[in-house]
């Protein structure tokens, strides 16, 4: 099954601003549905049954305090003169928060030999752009201080992507809430 770890974006007036800015944005590209943004904190990829198991249980191992994020800033990978991906990013803080759990993550499942194949990046992907759509490095620039609004992050989650001619459904297998 196809699994990744991450951090749902749950604050709906954020999913709101998001999707008026997707809606702003006249782009060739594909806007991901509000319902489906999140931080990847790591991809897994295939792993079987078992292995979700084994990966639900370190993954409860992991102790970590809520906090808050501020959503703000455009970007686009791999560059802005040739966009796949468009994505929102974090305040400083709260991506230095996102990347300590993310590293957190990574240490409990490096024993069941699943490591990140790059280094995590804080980041919403908001657009896939399949199609060339050339330069978005003014549009961006643009934006590049837009925020989108406050996030508390006091869970992670293991979920599951089925992939379909639709895109890709989610579904969650595991949550690891914060301490109190």
């Amino acid at each position: 099954m196809r699994t990744f770890v991450a951090i749902e974006i749950s604050e709906n007036d954020i999913k709101k601003s998001i999707k008026d800015f997707q809606n702003k944005l006249q782009i060739n590209a594909k806007p991901i549905n509000s319902d489906q943004l999140h931080f990847t904190l790591q991809f897994l990829g295939e792993i079987s049954e078992e292995q979700v198991q084994k990966v639900i249980e370190s993954l409860q191992t992991i102790k970590f305090s809520e906090f808050t994020i501020n959503l703000k800033g455009i970007g686009a990978f791999p560059k802005p003169k040739f966009p796949r991906v468009i994505w929102i990013g974090t305040d400083e803080e709260g991506g230095k928060n996102l990347i300590e759990l993310a590293k957190k993550v990574e240490n409990v499942l490096k024993p069941l030999g699943l490591v990140s194949d790059k280094p995590f990046k804080p980041h919403i992907t908001i657009f896939r752009i399949k199609k060339k759509i050339g330069d978005m490095t003014e549009e961006l620039n643009k934006q590049k201080f837009m925020d989108f609004g406050m996030q508390k992050i006091s869970r992670i989650m293991l979920k599951k992507s089925e992939l379909t001619s639709d895109g890709p459904i989610y579904s969650n297998l595991e949550e690891v809430i914060a301490v109190k």
